[in-house]
């Protein structure tokens, strides 16, 4: 396999600009000799997170970027709240760094006291922690990484990434139940929203790499904000408004495994004063989606938060119409996060459009499904994961729609493993590629999860769920079952599977001329003013 023909170049990333190619060599714009796992559930990524922090001591490096923090946010019981381990790690002098997205108002159901309180607990044990509103406007950073290092210790270093913030509703497990620490979303959802996300453990060369992004972010000479109203919360608040320096980069950790990380990013291209790293943005996320898309000829398996903004789909639906035996499989909250009387229409509108996009293309070789828990609760898929082919694999903050990748600031890894999956001895994309195990395996525990089902005790035996098409088939059986169960008053027993067929709620016709509109004119989908879109967004 080359891996060119599926990973970006430097030249294709774009962005001349960056460090990150220009940290090898060779000038390769990807490392090798990883080991990446996928941590699914905040409660499995938060337990492992708590043990690497706890272990850290004097002179190590915690640095992190988040969306959203909730200090109170346990990652495994009381006394492990987020605000207190971090604080706990400064003042046993780890050097602990944070750039939070600065959040518009509470008011608005976003988070600007968590964020802030979150930095107040932090500094008060010796860490430092900026609100980075370096954004466009009506723009967030969305990015969300922690990076382990340790001076002497290098086989401790260790990056997660991925979709998982360090705030409420995220610390669920397998079972589905919710996190105590709840905050309301839909109300189909519950008190307690069931959540299902994804995070990645990368060890290796690539979390020099990811500290790069970090670095690049900290060392901006721009303004945090250019709000005077937001500067003078600063002087209110005491918060940090200058970025002290960070210790110099250790070398990168020694290769451990078998996997190829490419760090995927978007930037906007910021209104009068650009990024420094990134002047005219990046759009290595969207990029690399379409280059692998290209190559894209068995399987294209979502799960994703939203899946809807026509012109992102449009370039799933040009790949479905190029290749005949392609199927695509998209696992979705069955309702949008929020269900207000305006923003619920408007939202649907957005998903009707980008899935009859997709049928129109592919036809029954395209599957849509929402997920429950065992209690008949919706489940909220927050995962951003795609895997193509069992090929490529990409998981991190961004979503497919426009904003993430045009808009806010996102990361994401894609990940090739160097090695062929045994079980797969011919081809089933016809590239002479061959499954790997990293891509095989991630989406393999991800459909046993949905369709409940065990892994075989031999893990070399035949699986019918290494086939595209009995995938496909299998994830189809599955929801036609529980559809059915339901639809007959749940009468028997509750068949396997967590599968839901993806129905859209129905839309009154007041709805539809209200939301219609504000979709197509003054507002899309995605929540922001149509007139910030850009005109060649990839």
């Amino acid at each position: 396999m080359e891996t060119v023909d599926w990973l970006l170049s430097a030249g294709e990333r774009g962005n001349p600009a960056t460090r990150l190619d220009r940290r090898r060599p060779d000038g390769t714009a990807w490392s090798v000799g990883n080991d990446v796992r996928p941590l699914v559930h905040g409660a499995t990524y938060f337990a492992e997170l708590l043990a690497a922090v706890r272990a850290m001591r004097a002179g190590d490096l915690l640095l992190f970027t988040d969306w959203r923090g909730d200090p109170d946010e346990r990652l495994a019981g009381p006394g492990t709240e987020i605000g207190t381990v971090l604080r706990e790690a400064a003042e046993r002098n780890v050097v602990v760094k944070g750039l939070v997205w600065r959040s518009h108002l509470d008011s608005f159901q976003f988070s600007e006291e968590e964020n802030r309180h979150l930095g107040e607990e932090i500094r008060a044990g010796g860490g430092e922690y900026l609100l980075d509103m370096r954004v466009r406007p009506g723009g967030t950073h969305h990015q969300k990484c922690v990076v382990l290092r340790h001076p002497g210790r290098p086989e401790l270093d260790v990056a997660y990434v991925g979709g998982i913030d360090l705030s409420h509703n995220r610390n669920d497990d397998i079972h589905h139940g919710g996190d105590d620490r709840s905050q309301p979303i839909a109300r189909a959802y519950g008190p307690h929203p069931p959540w299902h996300d994804i995070q990645l453990a990368i060890r290796g060369p690539a979390v020099g790499d990811i500290e790069t992004v970090f670095r690049e972010r900290w060392t901006d000479p721009a303004p945090l904000s250019r709000s005077p109203l937001s500067r003078l919360r600063e002087l209110l608040h005491g918060e940090d408004v200058h970025a002290n320096p960070l210790p110099p980069q250790l070398p990168d950790p020694s290769p451990c495994g078998t996997h190829m990380v490419q760090v995927l990013r978007t930037y906007p291209n910021r209104l009068l004063r650009g990024y420094d790293f990134a002047p005219d943005g990046e759009r290595s996320v969207a990029r690399a989606y379409l280059k692998a898309l290209r190559r894209a000829r068995a399987l294209i398996y979502l799960e994703d938060q939203y899946l809807w903004s026509p012109q992102v789909v449009e370039h799933f639906a040009r790949a479905l119409r190029a290749n005949p035996e392609l199927r695509l499989i998209a696992v979705i909250p069955s309702v949008p996060e929020q269900d207000g009387p305006l923003t619920l229409p408007m939202n649907m509108i957005g998903r009707i459009t980008a899935l009859e996009t997709l049928r129109r293309a592919g036809g029954e070789r395209v599957a849509v499904y929402g997920v429950e828990n065992h209690a008949g609760t919706p489940v909220y898929v927050h995962a951003k994961v795609c895997v193509i082919d069992d090929v490529w694999a990409a998981v991190g903050s961004d979503n497919i729609n426009l904003r993430s990748w045009t808009h806010d600031s996102e990361l994401s890894c894609a990940v090739l493993d160097e090695t062929r999956d045994p079980r797969e001895p011919q081809d089933p994309a016809g590239l002479g590629d061959g499954a790997r195990p990293f891509a095989r395996n991630l989406r393999l525990t991800l459909a046993r999860e949905h369709l409940d089902q065990e892994e075989p005790a031999d893990p070399q035996a035949p699986d019918v769920l290494c086939d595209p098409a009995g995938a496909f088939d299998a994830f189809a059986s599955s929801a036609a079952a529980l559809d059915s169960w339901h639809e007959g008053g749940r009468s028997g027993p509750r068949p396997p599977g967590r599968l839901r067929t993806y129905r859209p709620p129905e839309l009154s016709g007041v709805q539809r001329l209200l939301a219609l509109p504000l979709y197509r004119v003054i507002i899309d989908p995605d929540g922001r003013p149509l007139r910030l879109r850009l005109r060649k967004a990839f």
